[in-house]
């Protein structure tokens, strides 16, 4: 029997709703075009259109792990961020929307220094970060460290991919012990680890069991990698840097205690789309 696209779309929306998943319409579509190599606008011009089976059977199959609350964007193997694409997978943060103001920040920040510029994304994850500001700005000398071999390794199949290995320098090590000690940077940019440990537990199962640990645990209070970067980014940014990073709800109560000795002045806070303060820009002195 043959079964229309329409018809299978619908049965993959019941599925993902029994089993719970937010937006089973959006998510559906979205399976639905990617085993068919079909812009979701198309799915309703073609709903009418017959399915073979093995098509049929493979939409059945990504929907089966999509109900273990495997993240959509597991599933597809890549999401798009910015101006690029980038593959994701376990050994990785999936990228956030949000992040995207981040990196939008970071780049139009470089581009308004009016010539070359060193930048560090710190805990590059899937690269996105340095990889958006390698392709907006193209003065801009790029670095990337993270302390994960595999979520490196992604972040430099990313880049070649993009044909944007040339342009990003990747580092493997614990911080910035990772870097020649001479290397020094106008901008450092960072998504940290923010949340509390104790609180891991209570993230949604797409989060809590598929983004790695290392990227989610920022210590008993979440803060553990922004006291890091208050005490040592400063010996790595010239006078006049910048320190860009991301920051979980509520942590703007106490982040401004954390830089306002020493080399930090101005510390400011960004909203994201939702009107909640989300990443703050601090310059050395």
């Amino acid at each position: 029997m043959v079964v229309t696209l329409g018809e299978v779309v619908r049965e993959l929306k019941r599925r993902l709703a029994a089993a719970g998943v937010p937006e089973p319409g959006p998510e559906a579509e979205w399976i639905a075009a990617h085993v068919l190599t079909l812009p979701r606008t198309m799915l309703i011009v073609r709903a009418g259109q017959g399915v073979e089976r093995p098509l049929v059977d493979a939409m059945f199959g990504f929907v089966a792990r999509r109900a273990r609350r495997e993240p959509l964007q597991h599933i597809l193997g890549s999401v798009p961020f910015c101006s690029i694409e980038v593959d994701v997978g376990p050994a990785a943060l999936v990228p956030r929307p949000e992040t995207e103001m981040l990196a939008e920040a970071a780049w139009t920040w470089a581009n308004g220094r009016g010539g070359a510029v060193d930048v560090l994304d710190f805990g590059t994850g899937t690269g996105c970060i340095a990889l958006a500001i390698a392709r907006e700005c193209p003065a801009a000398r790029v670095h990337a460290l993270d302390c994960s071999a595999e979520a490196l390794a992604l972040a430099i199949r990313n880049a070649r991919e993009l044909e944007l290995a040339d342009r990003v320098a990747f580092y493997e090590g614990d911080g910035f012990g990772a870097l020649s000690g001479e290397a020094r940077f106008d901008l450092i940019v960072s998504n940290p680890p923010y949340i509390a440990a104790d609180e891991i537990g209570t993230l949604m199962p797409e989060v809590r069991d598929y983004d790695p640990r290392l990227a989610l645990d920022g210590g008993a209070d979440g803060l553990d990698f922004y006291r890091r970067l208050a005490a040592e980014a400063p010996d790595w940014l010239r006078p006049g840097g910048c320190l860009m990073c991301e920051f979980g709800d509520g942590q703007e109560q106490v982040l401004p205690a954390l830089f306002v000795d020493g080399p930090w002045k101005a510390l400011k806070f960004q909203k994201d789309l939702s009107e909640t303060p989300r990443f703050f820009k601090v310059t050395r002195v």
